[in-house]
């Protein structure tokens, strides 16, 4: 099944924004205006800019979701490109991290050696893209360079995932709803940490290196209230379970790459990587390197691959990465956590039956740059054992003593029908509705379901590895699967869901 063209929405010849990012200093909330009129160049977006005090990280905005169509003669390309500007934009949080002080004394300063040479950067990157699009024969991408400025901006409260214009302490809780097997499902909009941050600091992070997690990113599990939900099965519904035992990456097969967002890209996560099932995945591997490729997992004929950043204790120690690409180099430093416990099962669709996942199927679950995106792809799931029906997706959990932290990722379970990735890595497949259904259009598929345990000391003190200027928010976790199933097992797979039975 091929990689077709996906339809997005273009941008108008002429763009109007209206943004006002706030930024919460030591000396009070300080608000930047950026805009660019209809009568307004928009790759020329003016900036004003008060005095700011206590800037943390850089803001641009997501180019890879903004993509309209992208022809598959294109894809490689224009992959390369998102990769170019992801690099740009560490590179230039480095350079804003080095001049850190003279940034929150002379904003000036700020947009003439960080802003300004990132924003031509992005511009001759955007302009490469559209070129590919328009020479592979697809629509000429308009109006582009309005995404060209970033901004800086202040860290609102250590949440994330909320954009610069809102405050601090929006941690609402909403409902999660989960499938028969147990486990929560973010939906979307998904939920908000509860409670006030909570502990002694976070650590190596904050204290080596200034880019997080800071002390209110965390928060005691017992003071959240349950927030899962499960939608009712009904009928038609398939209440089967296989499950693949993977192992917990004994072998500690990691790298910084991630093939899905950024092939031939080394070093393209900017973050590092733990890997189960198969043991060939790297940037350059192709779906052939895959098929061949070695696996974990128990029954040989899972090589699907799965893959999540790793966990890092932030207690001074330094991991053989520290001096890296994807470890220290890019702001992740501490202690790499071997997992104690990973679970991987495939679930059913409440009111329907599933049909088959095609081979070579990628999906890519949560956002590694919710913090400056916002939650629109957000599903961080965060928790403690004998914690579960009470999900975070904004906050590390503080688990009580006994207790071990457990992520959770349930991926998209709605395909297309057509395609085994788009452009964007996303619109190929989609989360059912609350009440178990699919989209229009789209099918449903077993669901992966990943419960990846810790045994880290009690209180705060760990992180997930992210982006530089993601500063570790909890929100940016992220996992991501290519499926690589024998036909046979797949076949069998679907069997055990759609008659309800538990089989592995």
């Amino acid at each position: 099944m091929g990689r077709s063209i996906r339809k997005r929405p273009t941008f108008p010849r002429r763009m109007t924004m209206a943004a006002a990012a706030l930024f919460i200093g030591g000396g009070g909330l300080v608000a930047v205006n950026v805009y660019a009129s209809a009568s307004d160049d928009p790759g020329k977006a003016q900036v004003r800019a008060a005095p700011v005090r206590n800037v943390s990280t850089i803001d641009c905005p997501d180019v890879s979701n903004s993509l309209p169509d992208v022809p598959d003669s294109a894809r490689p390309e224009v992959d390369r490109e998102l990769a170019a500007i992801d690099t740009q934009i560490t590179d230039a949080y480095e350079k804003f991290a080095s001049d850190k002080d003279r940034v929150d004394r002379d904003p000036g300063y700020g947009q003439q050696v960080v802003l300004d040479p990132l924003k031509e950067k992005r511009t001759a990157s955007l302009d490469r893209i559209a070129g590919a699009v328009g020479r592979g024969g697809g629509q000429q991408p308009q109006g582009m360079q309005g995404l060209a400025p970033c901004t800086l901006r202040a860290d609102d409260s250590g949440g994330g995932g909320q954009g610069a214009a809102q405050a601090a302490g929006q941690a609402q809780g909403q409902d999660q709803w989960q499938n028969q097997s147990g486990q929560g499902q973010n939906q979307g909009q998904g939920q908000q940490g509860q409670g006030q941050g909570q502990g002694q600091g976070a650590g190596g992070q904050a204290q080596g290196v200034g880019n997080g997690p800071a002390k209110s990113d965390f928060v005691d599990i017992r003071s959240v209230q349950p927030n899962v939900r499960t939608p009712r099965t009904q009928r038609n519904g398939s209440t089967g379970l296989f499950t693949s035992s993977c192992g917990v990456n004994q072998n500690a097969k990691r790298n910084p790459d991630n093939v899905i967002v950024a092939p031939g890209v080394s070093n393209g996560a900017h973050h590092m990587h733990d890997y189960v099932g198969n043991q060939a995945n790297d940037a350059f591997a192709s779906d052939a390197d895959l098929a061949n490729g070695g696996t974990s997992c128990r029954n040989q004929g899972d090589k699907s691959t799965y893959y999540w950043p790793v966990i890092r204790l932030q207690n001074g120690q330094n991991e053989n990465d520290a001096n890296a690409d994807g470890g220290g180099k890019d702001k992740n430093v501490g202690k790499i956590q071997t997992p104690a416990q990973v679970t991987i099962k495939f679930a059913g669709n409440p009111v329907s039956k599933v049909t088959a996942m095609p081979r070579f199927l990628r999906i890519i679950t949560g956002d590694a740059k919710a913090f400056t995106n916002g939650n629109a792809n957000a599903n961080a799931s965060w928790s403690c054992t004998g914690f579960e029906n009470r999900q975070l997706k904004d906050k590390y959990p503080i688990c009580p003593q006994g207790s071990k932290v457990v992520r959770t990722f349930n991926f998209q379970s709605c395909w297309d029908g057509k395609n085994t990735d788009s452009a964007n890595h996303r619109t190929h497949v989609a989360f059912a509705g609350k009440s178990g259904a699919c989209p229009r259009g789209f099918k449903a598929i077993p669901q992966l379901q990943q419960r990846i345990v810790y045994a880290v000391p009690p209180g705060p003190g760990f992180a997930v590895d992210s982006f530089p200027e993601q500063l570790h928010k909890p929100v940016t976790d992220h996992g991501d699967f290519i499926n690589v199933f024998s036909d046979q097992l797949m076949r069998k797979a679907v069997t055990c869901i759609n008659t309800g039975r538990s089989c592995a």
